[in-house]
């Protein structure tokens, strides 16, 4: 039996853990500041982080939402979105990225959305299975990029 809730200060050391698996080249350090705003109602554009626990009462995942003016083919500006989601190994395919979602869902629609957007990086197909697995819809394929701006004397 999965349970999710919205995280707790309580939960900060297990999701911390889970950002870290999910996310390893950002720096722990990153991670944990993160959470502590997050906590502290400070981390913009973070709306809401809800936590999935198993049987044991182990936190076995997460998601963490935002809703976003914009994201690609969404017709509304304001749109749910999947910044993070993330379940351990040693529970997936056992329904707890599913339980994440639909209270992700929920929530969405409690804040007046009526769409909810996410991403995965091209060359993760398992995340891409998972995505179309729970309904939703590749709608692009897209690479980013960025430049450094100076100041020129």
């Amino acid at each position: 039996m999965i349970r999710v809730r919205p995280a707790a200060p309580s939960d900060a050391v297990s999701w911390l853990r889970m950002r870290d698996a999910l996310w390893p080249h950002h720096d722990t350090g990153s991670h944990a500041d993160e959470v502590e705003l997050y906590f502290a109602g400070k981390l913009r554009g973070l709306q809401e982080v809800l936590l999935a626990f198993d049987e044991t009462g182990a936190a076995v995942g997460f998601a963490e939402l935002s809703i976003r003016s914009y994201a690609e083919h969404c017709e509304t500006d304001r749109v749910a979105y999947l910044e993070g989601w993330y379940v351990e190994p040693g529970v997936r395919r056992k329904g707890v990225g599913r339980a994440l979602v639909d209270a992700a869902e929920g929530w969405a629609i409690k804040q007046g959305c009526t769409e909810f957007g996410s991403d995965a990086v091209l060359e993760n197909e398992l995340s891409a299975a998972a995505h179309h697995a729970l309904g939703f819809e590749e709608t692009v394929r897209l690479r980013c990029f960025k430049k450094v701006l100076s100041r020129k004397s």
